[in-house]
């Protein structure tokens, strides 16, 4: 810690030695209950039918549900950074997992650089706790830094499974992969569940400190991929083939999610053992939306429906999670509608348990609002992602101010206006309709980016697209479209991943590639459209040469099938483009459209 942070925590432990000696044994316990990848939409009291999660479902009849809790970020590491600290993840300058996904050739845009943990200068959640007099243990996730880093160094007393890493090495023991192990982890019975353990550990911790204030944090690796579940908590969830079908529906995940909640009611548990429960206050919330896209085996995990998209996407599916405050006697049972979101968290429970004020430029002290239904005064949520996500989502930037979320795209200055209150789906773009409050938020926007100093990503000088494969064949996938307009757009869930809601004629889509081996080419699309919607007339030109479309009805939007457009010749090596616009739309819809690609010509004769 650097001397300013040394002197900051020594005002805090000065002030938590009053407040300790003012108030007491009667300080509040502290439990904060962290998923991972938990989407809003998977507890029963978010409004799953699929999933089982009685202990949180009681959690929160017996607490306060917030139904617009957003993460500070739409992945891991930055929502952490911001629950340690109270600080927008741009301000730390820590805006992706770490350490982050190396860039790519085929990405338009370079990423800002990385800190290599959470800056230690700053004073986190557990130093605060701890300069208050408190016990302070992690058990789980930390993913803010290895060594130098890790939670001892950032005012954890007590550090079990937490490290540098943002998946487990296992998730059933031996706890280790290679040369390593999660630290205190090291002695398990063969086959043991890590979610299991981690509730071991959490009855543990409790017991112990039983006598005294305690922090507890509980960050629990579930229901983070690789998606591992015990047997015979599959076996409970109806069998699935491993086809998306834009639905909860993986038992596996079920399963994770089954057992994250069977933890969280041993938590329970040891603190009505322990005779605390009451005067312990427990917080649940996830790091960022459920991953609801393809990510290694036995996936989608979840779908976030209503929400659109998931975790790495700006959309609401990609922050907004579940968060609930319980505190028998202090805090009144109730679903509270209010915005809040993970940067809140240190303002709140410095004001809950007596702390010195915590309120910095980011987060706002819930305290009131939870214990007597203060309201809060309205006040804009920004978000700095300039990252390419492994989801797929793209650099960009988002603001939610009342009712209004605007999205913008680092690539090309687009932006995306909706009316949450109206459209909480995020389906119907305004910034056409209503171009004074787009400009209105983009400036917000902007000016709250240089407030904080938040970091651009810059033009990648070695951009290469859709390169040429070692076939002659090029493929321009629906993922790397480049969309121009107010509704078309890439939709990523598996089911779909393609570009859809081209209900406007005058949007259109455009690629750029990369030719080594010029000559001419066979041009197919693969094509879905609904009844009803047949007919239009796409053209497909690249470079100087049109190709035309009448678009078949094939069954439905989902149901793609290819369609052959003519050959075209390519004679020049580098950069090319492809746009295909719509000349007529006699339907709803032109069509869906999975991706064209340009197959090599057999000669004639060959």
């Amino acid at each position: 810690m650097s001397s300013m942070g040394r002197w900051i925590g020594v005002v805090i432990g000065l002030a938590g030695i009053l407040v300790a000696s003012a108030r007491g044994e009667d300080r509040p316990n502290v439990v904060l209950i962290v998923a991972d990848d938990l989407g809003w939409a998977d507890l029963g009291c978010y409004g799953t039918k699929f999933h089982r999660t009685p202990n949180l479902d009681k959690l929160a009849a017996e607490g306060r549900r917030f139904t617009q809790a957003y993460a500070s970020c739409p992945v891991c590491s930055p929502t952490r950074a911001a629950l340690m600290t109270g600080k927008n993840p741009a301000r730390l300058r820590l805006t992706d997992w770490l350490p982050g996904r190396a860039d790519r050739p085929s990405q338009k845009l370079l990423r800002p650089e990385l800190p290599p943990g959470l800056p230690l200068e700053e004073v986190t959640l557990a130093e605060r706790f701890k300069s208050a007099g408190y016990a302070t243990g992690i058990i789980g996730k930390w993913h803010l830094g290895g060594a130098g880093f890790e939670p001892t160094s950032q005012g954890f007393d007590e550090n079990v499974a937490g490290d540098a890493s943002g998946s487990p090495l296992s998730y059933m023991a031996p706890f280790r992969r290679r040369d390593r192990t999660m630290p205190g982890l090291e002695e398990a019975p063969y086959g043991q569940y890590l979610t299991d353990r981690l509730g071991i550990e959490a009855e543990r911790f409790i017991e112990s400190h039983k006598a005294a204030p305690f922090f507890l944090y509980l960050p629990h690796y579930a229901v983070h991929i690789p998606m591992v579940a015990k047997a015979e908590t599959i076996a409970k969830y109806p069998a699935w083939d491993g086809t998306p079908h834009g639905k909860q529906e993986n038992p596996i995940y079920a399963a994770m999610l089954e057992s994250l909640d069977d933890a969280v009611g041993r938590v329970v548990g040891a603190l009505e053992r322990a005779g605390v429960y009451n005067r312990t206050i427990l917080i649940f919330t996830s790091d960022n939306g459920g991953l609801a896209t393809l990510e290694g085996r036995d996936t989608p995990p979840t779908n976030n429906s209503p929400m659109r998209e998931g975790k790495g996407w700006l959309y609401e599916g990609g922050i907004r999670v579940p968060l609930i405050f319980r505190w028998p006697g202090r805090i009144a049972p109730g679903t509270e509608a209010t915005p809040a979101w993970s940067t809140d968290l240190v303002a709140t429970l410095a004001g809950l348990c007596g702390l010195p004020p915590a309120e910095g430029p980011d987060g706002v002290n819930l305290a009131g609002l939870l214990t007597e239904g203060k309201p809060v005064e309205p006040r804009p949520f920004y978000w700095h992602y300039p990252h390419y996500s492994n989801q797929g989502g793209k650099p960009g930037g988002a603001i939610v101010d009342g009712d209004w979320k605007l999205v913008e795209f680092f690539e090309n200055g687009r932006v995306e206006l909706f009316n949450l209150a109206r459209d909480v789906r995020e389906s119907n773009n305004l910034a056409e309709k209503e171009p004074e409050k787009a400009r209105e938020l983009a400036s917000k926007l902007a000016s709250w980016r240089e407030s904080v100093g938040a970091e651009m990503p810059s033009t990648n000088p070695d951009y290469r697209p859709n390169l040429q494969a070692a076939d002659g064949s090029i493929t321009l996938p629906a993922s790397t479209a480049e969309v121009h307009g107010v509704m078309l757009r890439f939709e990523p869930l598996p089911h779909k991943n393609t570009l859809g809601y081209w209900v406007r004629p005058d949007d259109w889509a455009s690629w750029e590639f990369e030719v080594e081996r010029p000559g001419s080419f066979e041009v197919e699309a693969l094509v879905g459209c609904g009844n009803g919607s047949g007919g239009s007339v796409v053209e497909f030109r690249i470079d100087d040469q049109p190709l035309s479309l009448t678009v078949p009805v094939t069954g439905g939007f989902q149901e793609f099938r290819e369609q052959e457009l003519g050959r075209v010749a390519i004679g020049q090596p580098g950069r090319h483009r492809l746009e295909v616009r719509a000349r007529s739309k006699p339907g709803p819809a032109v069509m869906d459209l999975r991706r064209v690609k340009l197959a090599p010509a057999i000669k004639d004769g060959d």
